[in-house]
């Protein structure tokens, strides 16, 4: 049972505020923030008490997506219920981000009363909220297809480039009602890979966890059928065929998927409701079946101050027409580092010391393929 619900900004700005019982003053959300930021540590605990109170959040969006109970009340679920909430709004306004959460607050609004009632929650489905829901989603920029002067791979906005969205999330699901009823739906297949590279520029591990994404503006939508490649595998145990196999370690499947053709010709079923839905997840470890993306190139030395100097080159081996984003390389350090000075081949990249974890992270917004960054970065230590 939730008492209190609230959306704040990363520096504590109310975006959002609800109170279902009536239980606790507004101050808590002061409270909460105050609480947040005094923690030495990156990552806050997800379930904080004051008193009689208890504060339950998800950070999604750059935003804190809190609730607060008195009572005895699973966090488990409370967690569960923060993030399908996110999900929901994202479904509504196309995006989660301080600026579409600011433009769209009556739509949040509206969501809350169908979704959450004194306190007890009925139901985070997109599928049966749209029966309800009347106020139209405001985009923070118009979507089309065919104007594609600030979209990037993978939605980003930039302006080295010019291809085509791959991720429909920057379009609330209502918007079809905008385009005069236009249907349509999305499939994305994104990936994330973490790698770890020795001194020495040897591969010594690499994950990647990967999933499927589809994303539909229909009003009703029949059943859809996804076609995998007939090579894929699950496990080695499972390798099919003669041509180079399409292998991952596990997967796993959204339940409204249906397998019955899966095993023989790898074949998705499914009946997509309105919003967004992960339908297929899966996770492949240290073998991998071609060369990772990027190569690191590493030269360390000491100067005559005893500062450590490390000369790092990173190169994307991308089809020049492909892009990495959001690519975070993590330099460990030695014991007793205080602090960093640092040259950067562009000025949108950044690079900090990490005094608690003894690294340093090296932040690269966005990456082409077929080119190569560098950093020199110095290391001071403690006498």
């Amino acid at each position: 049972m939730i008492s209190q619900l609230f959306i704040l900004s990363s520096k504590g700005d109310h975006l959002i505020y609800k109170d279902f019982r009536g239980e606790a003053g507004s101050d808590v959300v002061n409270i909460f923030y105050e609480k947040v930021t005094a923690l030495s540590g990156d990552q806050p605990p997800v379930v904080m008490s004051h008193k009689d109170l208890h504060f339950v959040h998800v950070r999604q969006g750059g935003l804190y997506w809190v609730a607060t109970t008195t009572a005895d009340s699973s966090p488990f679920t409370v967690i569960e219920f923060l993030n399908r909430l996110t999900a929901l709004v994202k479904d509504y306004c196309g995006s989660l981000s301080e600026k579409s959460v600011q433009m769209n607050f009556a739509l949040i609004y509206e969501l809350l009363d169908e979704v959450v009632d004194y306190g007890y929650i009925q139901t985070t489905s997109s599928d049966v909220l749209k029966n309800f829901i009347q106020t139209e989603a405001v985009s923070s920029r118009p979507f089309s297809l065919f104007d594609l002067s600030n979209v990037g791979l993978f939605g980003a906005e930039t302006q080295q480039s010019k291809v085509a969205p791959s991720s429909a999330a920057t379009r609330p699901i209502q918007s079809s009602r905008e385009q005069g009823g236009k249907s349509e739906i999305f499939v994305d297949v994104i990936e994330r890979m973490t790698v770890v590279i020795g001194s020495n520029g040897v591969l010594m591990k690499a994950d990647v966890e990967g999933e499927i994404r589809v994303k539909c503006y229909m009003p009703s939508c029949s059943e859809m059928r996804i076609g995998l490649n007939e090579e894929f595998s699950i496990g080695k145990s499972q390798l099919r065929g003669y041509g180079a196999a399409v292998r991952v370690d596990e997967c796993s499947f959204h339940q409204a998927v249906r397998l019955d053709e899966f095993d023989s010709n790898r074949i998705l079923r499914l009946c997509p409701s309105q919003g967004e839905q992960t339908v297929m997840q899966y996770q492949l470890s240290d073998d991998l079946p071609s060369a990772p993306p990027f190569r690191l190139f590493p030269t360390i030395e000491r100067d005559s101050g005893g500062r450590l100097l490390m000369y790092l080159k990173l190169r994307c081996d991308l089809p020049p027409k492909s892009a990495a984003i959001n690519v975070c390389a993590t330099i460990p350090v030695p014991k007793g580092s205080v602090s960093l000075s640092q040259e950067l081949s562009s000025p949108d990249q950044s690079a900090e010391l990490k005094l608690q974890s003894r690294a340093i992270d090296w932040q690269i917004p966005r990456f082409p393929g077929g080119t190569q960054l560098s950093a020199v970065q110095g290391n001071e230590k403690t006498p």
